[in-house]
């Protein structure tokens, strides 16, 4: 499910309709994000969005439904914060500064869980392909924003002009996945700023002034 798709399926519905198919897609991601897709059911999603069985399956004939909902709801929240932080990136300091926002918000469960999306990705990406594709072009789009940044550096030409804005977002979104990762694995955000650094690193000798 597309966030397109999803804004349309809540177009048909009454606000009361609306708030309670969002209250229960709230309670889903929270309970997958600390417990894990697999390890959520459908009983505990219905507890903690304080809904009926009918209710629910009103809304979501299945797990697999809902899982997408999630998808769709993290990607929103996400490419929301990130479009914040990176539509008017035009400096290596302004990346510094997106790295020190993403590292800070991890410290605050000392990475537990990981990234919304990427834990998402793992558990669900083999699974459902309906859902692998709704992450991939999320990740797309949020690689994207950084590409595109960099290429606002190479146009005030504070990163040169043989950089490949491209590979470089490349490189950054990978070492970010990889940094939530480890420091999930870790409970130690200290992996994640490494991994972060040494890809700033990169982007760092394209620096012109």
């Amino acid at each position: 499910m597309t966030r397109s798709q999803s804004a349309e399926e809540v177009s048909r519905l009454t606000p009361r309709g609306a708030a309670t198919r969002q209250r229960i897609i709230a309670a889903a991601a929270e309970l997958m994000y600390v417990k894990g897709v697999s390890s959520t059911t459908l009983d505990e999603v219905r507890a903690a969005s304080g809904t009926s069985k009918s209710q629910l399956y009103h809304h979501f004939a299945d797990k697999e439904q809902l899982v997408r909902a999630v998808v769709a709801l993290r990607a929103e929240q996400i490419m929301q914060r990130e479009q914040a932080a990176l539509l008017r990136l035009r400096s290596f300091n302004g990346l510094l500064r997106w790295r020190d926002a993403l590292v800070q918000r991890n410290a605050l469960q000392k990475g537990a869980h990981g990234c919304m999306l990427g834990s998402l990705a793992v558990e669900v990406s083999d699974q459902d392909d309906v859902a692998r594709s709704a992450l991939a072009e999320t990740f797309g789009e949020w690689e994207g924003l950084i590409e595109a940044g960099l290429r606002r550096m190479q146009e005030a030409r504070t990163l040169a002009a043989d950089a490949d804005p491209r590979k470089l977002a490349t490189g950054l979104m990978a070492a970010l996945q990889g940094g939530y990762l480890l420091a999930q694995a870790a409970h130690d955000i200290a992996p994640m700023e490494t991994a972060l650094d040494m890809a700033l690193g990169q982007v760092r000798t394209f620096v012109t002034t």
